[in-house]
């Protein structure tokens, strides 16, 4: 599958099953994305590749230790490597053709539903979390098993 920023100047390809995804309803990712909340994957490694386009990713980030990635000429919020773990977090909304593609990936955990903002309803029937579960907890939720 192959994801690009809003201009395509920068553009990645995930290969292999796909996760589960999960949406961050924190203050910081409603700024990010300009949204109730921020819908990402993580991905391991050896399933993530650069195709073009990296060398134009800016960087911000907080004490906190919250990053944010983004292509320095449209803006886009583009994967970035975790700290935590081998893998990479990747905005959903990247792919291309996600409509066209035969996906059986859902939302599978909210986090941070403690601090999600007052005009939006979560939905479904996924793990919500008041705050971030751990890394480990958090990968074993989005896994899926293979059909």
């Amino acid at each position: 599958m192959i994801g690009k920023c809003l201009c395509g100047v920068v553009q990645f390809e995930i290969v292999g099953e796909l996760p589960n995804l999960y949406q961050c309803h924190c203050s910081l990712c409603r700024k990010v994305s300009g949204s109730s909340s921020n819908s990402a994957m993580l991905i391991e490694s050896k399933n993530y590749k650069w195709i073009c386009g990296n060398q134009h990713i800016s960087s911000f980030a907080r004490s906190s230790g919250f990053r944010s990635d983004f292509c320095s000429k449209c803006g886009s919020p583009v994967p970035n490597k975790m700290k935590i773990g081998n893998g990479y977090w990747v905005p959903v909304g990247l792919f291309e053709d996600i409509l066209e593609e035969t996906l059986e990936v859902e939302v599978a955990a909210h986090l941070y539903v403690g601090s999600k903002a007052c005009w939006h309803t979560i939905g479904g029937n996924a793990k919500q979390y008041e705050k971030m579960p751990e890394i480990s907890i958090l990968n074993k939720i989005l896994m899926r098993t293979s059909r």
